[in-house]
């Protein structure tokens, strides 16, 4: 499934950027086993520029910045941050930055400056020229055949049927899992691409794909092993063999929220000093630098977007 292209800010996603998902991000983490403090840093304060512009700020801005951070981030005011209050703060920053991203791009894409992106921009933007094509002529390049799908959600995200998308439309067709009204569009654009039976379920063996077993071997590879535990513990919620279209949306979607937590909870095993599963103000002063490379204050990136520490977030 392809939900369009989407340059990533964050540490990805998306996120984490993002995004390439869990695995990557875990590879990513945990580089042959060993823990990357760096990678923390990039996850709470962006980009290396962002951390290289953290570490110019004075010490006492330094200070004043995150403790208001961590003041925010503790939305009981308890003076502690749980696993869930870290993970909904870090859920809250990759979705800011997706949209900052869109309204970014929106910009970009908008070529004549009247408040709109026209199929025909988006095209120009995407590839220098506009691609014509029926509903029926299949295209040669696999690439420009997959645009004929972008252009289904274009059209999807057109709520008022204008001649193009305005900012809120854009940021609908960039990221239609953050907004109800595409939810039904996800789901049947995967449905197309996975049910291959037409049942309306994706089943295990239309999960894996083309995948097929060389019978000269003994057990399935690795990736495969993976994929069908995935399947099963994951997504498979009623344990029924197959995903209904409200299971198949956790699949096609990324998991944010899955991300998110795995980093609480690493923050916390790392921090915790006293072993109450929260941590204090003091215990992350203690660790600040490893808070600061960690996707609870984007990498650091947060201590220069006064969103995030600002007094009226």
């Amino acid at each position: 499934m392809r939900l369009g292209p989407r340059p990533v800010a964050l540490v990805l996603l998306l996120l984490c950027a993002a995004v390439a998902g869990a695995g990557k991000a875990e590879e990513l983490h945990y580089p042959q086993g060993e823990h990357r403090a760096d990678y923390d840093r990039e996850a709470l304060l962006g980009v290396q520029e962002d951390v290289d512009e953290y570490v110019k700020l004075g010490h006492e801005e330094q200070q004043k910045r995150l403790q208001s951070i961590i003041k925010k981030i503790d939305s009981d005011s308890d003076g502690f941050l749980t696993e869930s209050e870290l993970s909904q703060w870090i859920q809250m920053s990759f979705k800011h930055y997706a949209m900052q991203e869109a309204k970014q791009q929106f910009v970009e894409y908008d070529k004549n400056n009247d408040g709109t992106v026209t199929w025909d921009e988006y095209n120009i933007q995407m590839y220098d020229r506009v691609i014509d094509f029926d509903e029926i002529t299949a295209l040669d390049d696999a690439e420009e055949e997959s645009f004929r799908q972008d252009k289904k959600r274009f059209e999807r995200a057109n709520q008022d049927s204008g001649p193009g998308l305005s900012l809120e439309e854009f940021i609908a067709f960039e990221h239609p899992e953050e907004v109800d009204y595409m939810t039904e569009f996800v789901i049947q654009e995967a449905l197309e691409e996975h049910d291959k039976n037409g049942d309306g379920y994706v089943s295990l063996e239309e999960f894996l794909g083309d995948y097929r077993r060389d019978p000269t071997a003994n057990e399935d590879p690795e990736w495969i092993l993976v994929e069908k535990d995935r399947f099963v513990n994951d997504y498979d919620k009623d344990n029924d063999g197959r995903l209904d279209p409200q299971e198949l949306l956790s699949w096609v979607v990324p998991n944010n929220q899955g991300i998110a937590q795995e980093e609480a909870l690493h923050l916390i095993d790392e921090m915790d000093l006293n072993g109450d599963k929260k941590l204090s103000k003091e215990e992350i002063l203690e660790n600040q630098d490893l808070f600061l490379t960690s996707e609870a204050t984007d990498y650091g990136r947060q201590l220069h977007d006064d969103y995030f520490y600002h007094d009226e977030l």
